[in-house]
């Protein structure tokens, strides 16, 4: 698709996801937070923003997002080259809430889920990106099934996806409360995952 009209209709796009309320008021004032991207080959995946996107109105403004973007920097992308050149997207888009436990924010249920599986559906289809990046176990399972994360991260799948075909590198949530990255050879899956990136995001963005 010509880079004027994939723009044209991302903003579309954008302006029917802000506008979208099909879960409710889940928490007081979380609307949907949309990426600004315009003309993106690559979209990222995350679970659901958290407290400090809901206030920002930006993907990724809190702690966790300075961890993901500092992988993201070591595959050769700044924060501001990654936010407008890849398309940050979540499983579900408005903030959850906190976790009942009191550690982290809550999973999106798997209705939440199912409600804002659409506008994840209509921007593949409108990207067909060269790389899916799924950061986190939602949205690992969403494209690679429910593997165990050390068989997932620092591998790259190509597959076949609506009508295009695409390269899927997984990375761990980058939360302080996801424990995975401290596990037993976890860190050196992680830096795999980076140098492919590393590798696919210099062919498919700099074309």
């Amino acid at each position: 698709m010509p880079a004027a009209s994939l723009a044209r209709r991302l903003e579309s796009h954008r302006a029917a996801l802000s506008r979208c309320r099909s879960c409710g008021d889940l928490v007081a004032g979380a609307v949907p937070i949309v990426s600004m991207a315009r003309n993106p080959r690559v979209v990222l995946v995350g679970q659901a923003p958290g407290q400090i996107e809901k206030t920002s109105q930006r993907p990724f403004a809190g702690r966790a997002g300075k961890t993901l973007f500092g992988w993201l920097a070591q595959a050769g992308l700044t924060e501001d080259d990654a936010r407008e050149r890849i398309y940050i997207a979540a499983i579900t888009r408005c903030y959850p809430g906190p976790s009942p436990s009191g550690r982290g924010d809550r999973v999106p249920s798997a209705t939440e889920q199912k409600l804002c599986s659409r506008w994840l559906g209509a921007e593949l289809a409108l990207i067909k990106p060269g790389v899916i990046i799924p950061v986190g176990r939602l949205a690992i399972d969403r494209f690679l099934g429910k593997l165990p994360l050390e068989q997932v991260i620092g591998t790259e799948r190509v597959m076949k996806l609506h009508d295009f075909e695409t390269s899927v590198i997984a990375l761990p949530h980058p939360s302080g409360a996801s424990s995975w990255i401290h596990g037993s050879g976890h860190a050196e899956l992680l830096s795999t995952a980076v140098d492919l990136l590393r590798v696919r995001l210099s062919q498919t963005l700099y074309l």
